[in-house]
């Protein structure tokens, strides 16, 4: 068939000229075996198969041949294809890798069960009350793609899969601009057979068609550049096509079809007469011809949605408080207090007693130049009767972080002298106090202010919750605990509260339940994130920290109990609710969502929610992407050379002894090892058992990687595996407590790490790799972390807060012998010189280097800045690396930090009721 006059060709790719390769059963691409064919698409074929290393299906999908004959496109796709991977959503399914096996190229993805909406729709419109479920979760999927900018490009019917339990799961997404496929084009024979597949164009004149002709939008159809609009027109002819049952765009041939799409408008009286009326006019905003007049955000979508969920029948009343004009502000404080009056009962008179209390939402934005912090810690919480917020707001030429106290009967926010830098805040059970971590302490204020009290050293918190006695539990990651402690509420006996259990790190977020007997917290097996973390409740009434913590939920962070018998948590930014019994401190039913798109940190487990007593919910709306970085090559002079690698959420960056390959971690919802070859510019997976296998250590020789990895259940020990990917893993210490690996010696005869303990914290113990019998070598109670041995293998240097701070120090080795304190002002994460003569470290920001002398004993120079720049610090184990010369680092460079503040504060009144109606207790 010859081009259009829109100076395009259609191309097909199902079937051409064998460009995909047929699997049978039992057929074998790595680690995963061919189960059976699930179906062919117009991106490749795809077949279930079994995952014989973590036990599980997955989808596989061949993608054509010619892949393997153009290495230009498959670098190209392998770039995009990290990006997809990079989405992490619960209506999206996962893309978990590429498998290659000789010409075979396979794109890895969650296998999801249910039909797909192609199946549902050929049976015949769907109810609308089905519709807007799906259509909400559709919406969601495509907001949380569109945030960090991932067009689908071929949203459709068939690429939409329906749980049985009701989940929506949106297939392939942006594999249409990642594939780039160039085929010949098709016969008109062809194109009049199969109308469904997706189309590809290789652009003569005016662009690159991508997309299924029935559901381009108008500008995918004439060639022309496509944005996030294109995916809104699908949506809405998906909508369309789910409440009618029949084709929305529809012809003899593709070029019929798209010629419909082109100039012709839906049939707007074939919807069904119960469509709510938002409902039409979205539907009508989704599939405006002209893009500029098109709804352009999936969140509006949602939130449309959303609304007609609701509806009039579940009492839902929607404001905005906004800046209130001259002639209302007098007005404002009496309006804001009757809502509170309803929300405290002392208003009972405006409901008749047999109604339940309506559900009011509101949006209070911050004033004008306010935004809310950044940190990835907690920024609100709500007094326990439901009158006041607290929040951690940025403000200011030059910039003032603080807290703010916002009255909800009130139209101000008054900030807080004394909070400086605050952040988490939290109130004590009577309201009047307000507790918070700044400037690495823990503090509190009176409500009414006046001067701020230090109540404790707070390094790192990890949340705080004051219980009804007197008594605060508390993440103060002191010295030697990883587990909670409790203080008094005037900052005195601070005492251990509960033990770090076998296979856990770090505990986080304490909620005292009732009575203060007993304490919700999270536990997690690493610090760094907090994806696979679990919820645990654990008895505190005895004077010692008790070692009988029960594991309630598997995965969920920032727990806290409801009035109304339910555990509140929240999963993947989605507020749970489950029924909950605090005399037995057990669940008593399924966990339910409640509400979507809650911020959440994955990096500390930190959520943005807060509930009252009195039932009032305030909580953040939107997403926090974690830190991304790009690798980076920096000269001593401060030149920097960036690697082509797409940014990821890197941390501890390995450089191989021949310089060729890199170590590196990439966190998502899991921590796992990956290899990128410098030269090939090709990342690799190399690790899959487990949910944690982190802090990548080079054997001298360059063929083993050792790693801390939970691939056994329990604690994190160490293991090793061959560099490239081509033998078993070994483990190479046993051991109750986590382990984590840094350094071998210049011959590879000895590894130095690091064992964690509830008595005394990090330890250094080193490894003989000839005897396998692991040996102490510093143990106190402090903590020692990243220990390095020389290269001549006499001496270690390591980081340990002995003096109150960490600071850098070197002793012999094995020793005995004296010890030195080589850092000035702070230190962190060192590293020698592979060739010798120099020590590097960290000082805050700063790069340190410092002569150093082992020729006859030891002996240092002054510490120097050798640069300064906007990289990456772990304050613990090095986030950077030197070459075998001694000349270049590799450092991680961010790219984006979180993704912009909301500005306004989310208020659910009478939100018990709906937990009520949502998910009744038992």
């Amino acid at each position: 068939m010859e081009a259009p006059n829109t100076a395009y060709r259609l191309f097909h790719v199902r079937r051409y000229d064998g460009a995909t390769m047929a699997l049978s059963a039992g057929a074998r691409l790595g680690p995963y075996e061919v189960l059976a064919p699930i179906g062919a698409g117009g991106m490749g074929e795809v077949y279930r198969a079994r995952d014989t290393r973590l036990n599980r299906d997955v989808a596989i999908k061949v993608l054509p041949e010619a892949f393997a004959k153009d290495p230009e496109r498959l670098a190209r796709f392998e770039r995009e294809a990290q990006v997809l991977a990079s989405l992490n959503h619960p209506h999206i399914a996962a893309l978990h890798g590429l498998e290659e096996s000789g010409s075979v190229r396979a794109l890895v993805m969650e296998y999801v069960e249910g039909e797909d909406l192609a199946q549902r729709i050929a049976r015949g419109a769907i109810p609308i009350d089905d519709v807007l479920p799906i259509a909400r979760q559709i919406a969601d999927a495509l907001e949380a793609a569109h945030d960090v900018g991932v067009v689908h490009r071929d949203l459709k019917p068939a690429n939409v899969k329906v749980r049985p339990d009701g989940t929506v799961k949106v297939l392939d997404f942006g594999l249409a601009k990642a594939l780039d496929l160039q085929s010949s084009p098709l016969s008109g024979a062809a194109l009049a057979a199969d109308m469904s597949p997706t189309v590809f164009g290789g652009a003569t004149v005016a662009g690159v068609i991508l997309g299924t002709a029935a559901y381009m939008s108008p500008e995918q159809a004439a060639g022309r550049p496509v944005d996030r609009r294109a995916d809104l027109w699908a949506f809405g002819v998906l909508m369309v096509e789910m409440l009618t049952g029949r084709q929305v765009f529809s012809g003899e041939t593709i070029t019929h079809v798209l010629a419909s799409v082109l100039k012709t408008d839906p049939d707007w009286t074939t919807l069904p007469a119960g469509t709510p009326a938002p409902i039409r006019r979205l539907l009508r905003r989704c599939l405006e011809k002209d893009r500029k007049r098109r709804l352009d955000s999936a969140a509006a979508a949602r939130l449309e949605i959303e609304e007609a969920i609701a509806g009039p029948s579940h009492e839902t009343i929607s404001m905005v408080v906004a800046p209130p004009a001259p002639g209302w502000r007098r007005a404002l404080p009496w309006i804001a207090a009757v809502v509170v009056a309803m929300v405290a009962g002392s208003a009972a008179w405006l409901l008749k007693p047999s109604v339940p209390p309506a559900v009011v939402r509101l949006s209070i934005p911050l004033p004008a130049g306010q935004q809310l912090t950044r940190a990835n810690q907690p920024a609100l919480a709500i007094s326990p009767d439901g009158r006041n917020v607290v929040y951690a707001a940025i403000q200011g030429e030059p910039a003032i972080q603080q807290l703010y106290l916002r009255a909800l009967d009130s139209d101000e926010s008054k900030p807080l002298a004394g909070t400086e830098g605050a952040f988490s805040p939290f109130f004590s059970p009577d309201g009047n106090m307000i507790g918070f971590f700044a400037d690495g302490k823990l503090k509190k204020i009176a409500v009414t202010g006046g001067a701020a009290m230090t109540l404790a050293d707070a390094p790192s918190p990890g949340g705080a919750s004051w219980g009804r006695d007197g008594v605060l539990a508390v993440q103060l990651l002191q010295v030697g605990q990883k587990g909670l402690q409790r203080i008094a509420q005037d900052g005195s006996n601070v005492q251990p509260l509960t033990r770090i259990a076998s296979g856990e790190f770090i505990q986080r977020w304490p909620s005292f339940l009732p009575g203060g007997d007993a304490l919700l917290f999270v536990g997690s097996a690493t610090g760094a994130t907090w994806g696979g973390a679990h919820v645990a409740v654990e008895a505190v009434t005895g004077s010692e920290p008790s070692t009988s913590a029960a594991k309630i939920l598997t995965k969920g962070t920032q727990p806290w109990y409801a009035p109304t018998g339910h555990l509140l948590y929240v999963q993947s930014g989605t507020l749970m609710a489950a029924p909950f019994d605090p005399g037995r401190q057990a669940l008593t039913g399924d966990a339910v969502p409640v509400l979507e798109n809650v911020m959440q940190f994955n990096t500390t487990g930190a959520a943005q929610y807060s509930l009252s007593a009195t039932g009032t919910l305030v909580y953040l709306a939107g997403r926090v992407a974690d830190v991304r970085s790009t690798l980076v090559w920096v000269s001593r002079d401060g030149r920097e050379q960036p690697l082509p690698a797409v940014p990821q959420n890197y941390i501890f960056p390995r450089v191989s002894p021949d310089g060729r390959t890199l170590a590196v971690q990439i966190i998502d919802q899991e921590e796992q090892t990956w290899v990128y070859d410098v030269v090939g510019d090709r990342l690799r997976r190399l690790t899959f058992e487990g949910s944690v296998n982190n802090i990548p250590v080079w054997a001298p020789d360059g063929k083993r990687i050792a790693f801390s990895s939970n691939r056994t259940g329990v604690a994190s020990n160490v293991f090793w595996t061959l560099a490239d990917g081509s033998g078993g893993t070994e483990r190479l210490t046993t051991s109750e407590h986590v382990n984590f690996p840094n350094s071998f010696s210049a011959d590879g005869q000895l590894l130095a790490y690091v064992e964690v303990t509830p008595e005394t914290g990090s330890d250094i113990w080193v490894l003989p790799m000839a005897s396998r019998k692991p040996a102490p070598f510093l143990r106190a109670a402090h903590e020692e972390t990243a220990p390095a041995l020389s290269p001549d293998g006499r001496w270690m240097a390591y980081a340990s807060n002995e003096s109150g701070r960490r600071e850098i120090f070197v002793v012999p080795y094995p020793g005995p012998g004296g010890k030195w304190q080589v850092s000035t002002d702070g230190g962190h994460e060192p590293r020698w010189n592979p060739r010798g003569g120099e020590l590097f470290y960290r000082s805050g920001n700063r790069f340190m280097v410092m002569e150093v002398d082992t020729t006859s004993g030891f002996s240092t120079g002054k510490p120097r800045v050798l640069m300064e720049g906007p990289y990456l610090t772990s304050g613990g184990y090095p986030f950077y690396d030197v070459t075998a010369d001694g000349q270049r680092f590799l450092m991680l460079k961010p790219v984006s930090q979180q993704t912009t503040m909301p500005t306004q504060i989310q208020v659910v009144l009478n939100f018990l009721e709906e937990l009520k109606r949502v998910v009744p207790s038992r």
